[in-house]
């Protein structure tokens, strides 16, 4: 069977992620998680100490960085698992802040398609059907209410043992959302071939299921 590529775009705590897992289980293709350099980025400059609106100072960093995706799912920074570490809320900020940066972007995008070439992959966030893989033969953009989202990811942080605040977590998607979708390069936006599906009242099991008919369709 033919091998496609796949690009879910979306905004924060829309559960790309955890759709695009599913669906690349199912298919036995690679997932590429995008969202997770950007945040490897970003705690890189946190545990260096840098402010993330130093431009200069975290473009600095790129030529020390090094980063690792298993087939487990877990994330590798020069060599060091930060898989749990990366998802804390001031990372997620900070890396909607480096993510708007043009030599983070072009350094992250290069690698992303590297290993994209070939199909049989899966990317996901906010700029992969618009710039990553604009010859994606399957482009989705995924949304969700922000108090949907902020609920799912209130309850993911429980779930992990990670101190939650709901109403705060509102307040964080709201505002990344404005910086992602404001940014001058690369914003967040629907690409003109893509098919948005709204996740507000839609189980995973749904969403993968539609998306499953989708690629059907395609291969």
């Amino acid at each position: 069977m033919k091998k496609i590529s796949i690009a879910i775009d979306g905004p924060a705590a829309a559960g790309k992620s955890t759709i695009a897992k599913m669906i690349a289980k199912d298919l036995n293709y690679t997932y590429i998680d995008t969202g997770a350099m950007y945040r490897c980025v970003a705690y890189y400059a946190f545990i260096k100490q840098i402010d993330f609106h130093d431009e200069v100072k975290v473009c600095a960093l790129l030529e020390e960085i090094h980063i690792e995706m298993l087939p487990d799912g877990s994330i590798y920074l020069n060599r060091e698992d930060v898989t749990f570490s990366i998802r804390q809320n001031e990372i997620s900020m900070g890396a909607s802040i480096v993510s708007s940066y043009k030599d983070v972007r072009e350094f992250l995008v290069e690698q992303q398609r590297k290993m994209a070439q070939g199909g049989g992959v899966i990317l996901d966030g906010r700029d992969i059907g618009t710039v990553v893989l604009k010859d994606a033969e399957l482009k989705i953009y995924q949304v969700a209410s922000i108090e949907c989202r902020a609920m799912r990811r209130h309850k993911e942080n429980l779930e992990k043992g990670i101190e939650s605040d709901l109403k705060q977590i509102e307040e964080e998607i709201e505002k990344r959302d404005y910086q992602d979708m404001h940014r001058d390069i690369s914003p967040l936006k629907k690409a003109d071939d893509a098919i948005e599906i709204d996740t507000s009242d839609m189980s995973l099991d749904e969403v993968v299921a539609r998306i499953m008919e989708l690629v059907e369709e395609r291969v």
